[in-house]
């Protein structure tokens, strides 16, 4: 018999099994695919906008197709060791101390964003250094394509019915199987819209309209902010880690939420000097 959870949530949970498909005793995750998806479609529009000349100062694209593929692996390695070392500082030390092989264990707790951020800027500073292109160039091709991982991430974290909302009765609620018997928001479809789609559109739209990319630093600006702000957002429909919860009042500021906050300021930062070195310019 249906509960009443169940009647409230009028948008069935699909039940798709994590695992995508095995090879012998090798077993293929959909969240592992959604990182290549995301990674592999990412670079693809890279390669479109680097081949681009129009797009960038100058009418000549600061970053060669040759120079991305290569960068593909650096950004590979900064995406999944920074997600992990950042989910382990920040979410899941105790834990980690206590049995030290759950680091490695990326089913238990998965990845951080911010971790993941962090990775990636250390890899993008490195590389922009050893090949001679600009850095705030690199951050933004960067910027422009994070949105379409993001997406696939978020609906691999719904696959997997983990990272769920807050109790919820609205129409669209769902009941996750490992959530209780408890309507929730869909809080990881609110994240791809919002950090995935939205901001992928925004983003284009800077990028081909108004011809963002010939400021630099200006389009990773409007990331970094676009991400801290819809990651707030979301955070006040989102359930908070288990092991640590609120960390003021009983529904009241999370991790996600001091994590991003000095995103917005970061962003904001990185756009007024895009304009400014802009206007020094002859």
């Amino acid at each position: 018999m249906p509960t009443a959870a169940d009647l409230m949530a009028i948008m069935p949970f699909p039940n798709i099994d994590p695992i995508a498909f095995a090879i012998g005793p090798v077993a293929i995750h959909w969240y592992g695919l959604a990182y290549v998806a995301g990674i592999m479609l990412g670079w693809y529009y890279a390669r479109v906008l680097a081949g681009n000349d129009s797009l960038w100062p100058g009418n000549v694209s600061p970053i060669t197709r040759t120079q991305l593929d290569d960068f593909v692996v650096w950004v590979a390695l900064g995406v999944v060791l920074g997600g992990r070392i950042g989910y382990i500082l920040f979410y899941d030390m105790p834990a980690i101390i206590e049995s030290p092989i759950r680091a490695i264990q990326i089913w238990n707790g998965g990845m951080s964003f911010h971790g993941g951020l962090t990775g990636t800027t250390i890899a993008m500073i490195i590389f922009a250094r050893r090949n001679q292109i600009p850095l705030w160039n690199l951050f933004d091709i960067v910027a422009a394509v994070v949105p379409i991982g993001l997406f696939f991430g978020r609906i691999a974290n719904f696959i997997n019915g983990e990272l769920w909302g807050r109790l919820a009765d609205v129409p669209w609620a769902v009941v996750f199987p490992s959530g209780g018997p408890f309507a929730r928001h869909p809080s990881q479809l609110y994240e791809a819209g919002l950090e995935g789609i939205v901001l992928v559109v925004v983003l284009a739209a800077l990028i081909y309209g108004m011809r963002a990319l010939k400021t630099p630093g200006f389009v990773a600006g409007v990331f970094v902010c676009g991400y801290a702000l819809s990651r707030i957002f979301v955070e006040f429909f989102r359930e908070p880690d288990a092991q640590l919860g609120y960390l003021l009042g009983t529904n009241w500021l999370t991790m996600g939420m001091v994590l991003s906050s000095p995103m917005i300021l970061l962003g904001l930062w990185a756009m007024i000097r895009a304009r400014s070195q802009a206007a020094l310019q002859p």
